[in-house]
């Protein structure tokens, strides 16, 4: 499907949304790179501005399995749409079935994180690129032979050409591939609907009281699930276990004050992005609020805010039910989103 006729389809959605007012309001998908209400503009690197040609560039890239060494697997095989740009498994599998050694993050609104990776050991997203290409349970290849193998292809030669002026080398690929993923902003979500566009009847009364504990000083979610996604970006351990066979920040800083804190993962879309944690060792969502409610086990770096809470079966619902309305189904359902 064209890019031109995309944008009018999103035109038409807009609009007939807009065509009766007492008609419930439509998710419609958004355009690209619109930013939400309550959303600010994030940085972007001023030698990787956005273009349409750099961002149809790296939207090729993130689904051609052309990436991997043997052509098997691309991005978009472990960061899926349909999950929001997560996976739906523990371990995504790499080339020859290699499997991964943490839980594939979500990608949505990826721009505003300040570092990535659970240890946060990257601060772009245009670096983070090398690290699924030069991983051994991952690509398993070498971004200067992939640049070579692009060369090859005159579609990937001209689209290179016109989106920054040089053929394809290692630039181009981790420069289109960051600016595409920039571009996955999602804030469209029940709940936006009703803080940030004052939709009274977006949320249910149980997903309200929800939402009110949520933000309690009872359980103090908001503490570290904070800001337009949901973290902080601190690192913190939250009691999954005793002892971690993952050292988590550890690896980065070999400090023994940092052993088993992992990033605050973003909770938008939390409802579709199972199995849980770094490991995805936690399946469903009830058993993580469960979790949370017993207060996880014992460890040295443990966050003093984790601790039993005591929630009835009923605050359990509510609570449950608030984070399914920070799904965005125009954000997972956006054809700007998705390849065929």
């Amino acid at each position: 499907m064209k890019m031109k006729w995309l944008y009018f389809v999103v035109f038409v959605l807009v609009i007939s949304s807009c065509m009766d007012e007492g008609m419930e309001p439509l998710h419609f998908p958004p355009a690209l790179m619109e930013l939400p209400a309550g959303f600010e503009a994030f940085e972007t690197p001023i030698d990787n501005v956005f273009s349409q040609e750099r961002w149809e560039l790296g939207r090729k890239l993130f689904f051609d399995p052309i990436m991997s060494i043997d052509s098997s697997i691309s991005c978009g095989s472990c960061h899926k749409a349909q999950f929001a740009f997560s996976d739906d498994v523990a371990f995504s599998l790499g080339v020859d079935e290699r499997q991964g050694t943490r839980n594939a993050p979500s990608l949505a609104n990826v721009a505003y994180h300040p570092y990535l990776t659970r240890e946060g050991g990257v601060p772009t997203l245009e670096m983070q690129i090398f690290v699924p290409i030069q991983e051994h349970n991952e690509f398993d290849f070498n971004i200067v032979l992939l640049a070579e193998r692009l060369s090859q292809n005159s579609d990937y030669v001209s689209m290179s050409l016109a989106a920054y002026d040089r053929e394809p080398d290692a630039f181009v690929i981790t420069r289109s591939l960051a600016c595409f993923e920039r571009s996955l902003i999602s804030g469209y979500s029940p709940y936006d609907h009703f803080v940030n566009y004052e939709d009274e009847g977006a949320l249910s009364d149980a997903e309200i009281q929800g939402m009110d504990l949520f933000f309690s000083d009872r359980t103090n979610c908001f503490s570290c699930h904070s800001g337009l996604n949901f973290t902080n970006y601190e690192f913190e351990n939250n009691g999954l276990y005793e002892h971690y066979e993952d050292e988590g920040r550890f690896r980065l800083t070999e400090l023994d004050s940092d052993l088993a804190r992992f990033k605050v993962p973003s909770l938008r879309n939390i409802e579709l992005t199972a199995p849980y944690m770094h490991d995805g060792s936690i399946s469903s969502l009830e058993e993580v609020v469960e979790h949370y409610n017993e207060g996880g086990f014992s460890h040295p770096h443990k966050s003093s805010l984790i601790r039993p809470l005591g929630l009835t079966a009923s605050e359990k619902a509510n609570l449950l039910a608030f984070l399914k309305v920070l799904t965005d189904e125009s954000f997972i359902n956006n054809p700007l989103f998705n390849i065929e």
